[in-house]
């Protein structure tokens, strides 16, 4: 009997996944990059303003846009400068203490930030291909994927449902809307976990290990 050519594969599933991850991660780049210079950024100046227009009231200190963007401290500030020289940021006194810096979005910065927000966007054709339950799987696969990287301290803290002290996973028996949100009081399902929501606060570490034995 013929072997099958398969059985003498080498590479496992999770490198092919990591392959097709860097191929999308190529995507964006290239696409971050076009279209940042069309509007005369970089990606980095962009990657600011859609960080600030995230922000409830768009206020950050250049040490938080730092670590939101996981660039050295040098290299926010030399961005955040040249947006400033633009009119896009401007700088002023942090509300909660008048000696640090915050940082700001003018009108137009505003208007560009809007712009940039859109960048990705090239992406939802092909998200739209995947059925509702492909979306709903892939969702909870890049949440864990990105848990884990955040526990290693590889990429920074997002804004996400299941580092949220609020949220409360796998409280109901309905398939469909397992998980409690606190905040609204309401309950829903994995095809509605945020990865950035502007309501986030911050679970302690005692909370966060209920909700990975609860949600994981």
């Amino acid at each position: 009997m013929t072997a099958n050519p398969f059985d003498t594969l080498n590479d496992s599933v999770g490198q092919r996944v990591m392959v097709g991850l860097n191929k999308i991660s190529l995507a964006l780049k290239s696409h971050a990059w076009q279209d940042a210079g069309l509007q005369g950024l970089t990606p980095t100046q962009g990657q600011i303003l859609a960080l600030l227009r995230s922000k409830v009231n768009s206020a950050m200190r250049l040490a938080e846009v730092a670590d939101g963007l996981a660039v050295t401290p040098a290299t926010a500030s030399d961005a955040v400068a040249t947006l400033v020289a633009k009119g896009l940021v401007q700088k002023g006194r942090a509300q909660d203490d008048a000696r640090a810096i915050a940082i700001t979005l003018t009108e137009q910065g505003q208007h560009e930030a809007d712009r940039v927000a859109d960048w990705p966007d090239f992406l939802l054709d092909a998200v739209d291909e995947l059925s509702p339950v492909e979306q709903e799987v892939f969702l909870r696969g890049l949440i864990k994927m990105i848990c884990k990287l955040q526990e290693r301290g590889q990429i920074p803290i997002s804004r996400m449902c299941v580092t949220c002290r609020f949220f409360q996973p796998n409280v109901y028996s309905n398939s469909d809307r397992p998980h409690h949100c606190a905040l609204v009081n309401a309950p829903f399902g994995d095809r509605d976990l945020r990865l950035d929501c502007p309501e986030h606060n911050a679970a302690n570490q005692k909370q966060l290990s209920r909700i990975n034995r609860r949600f994981h």
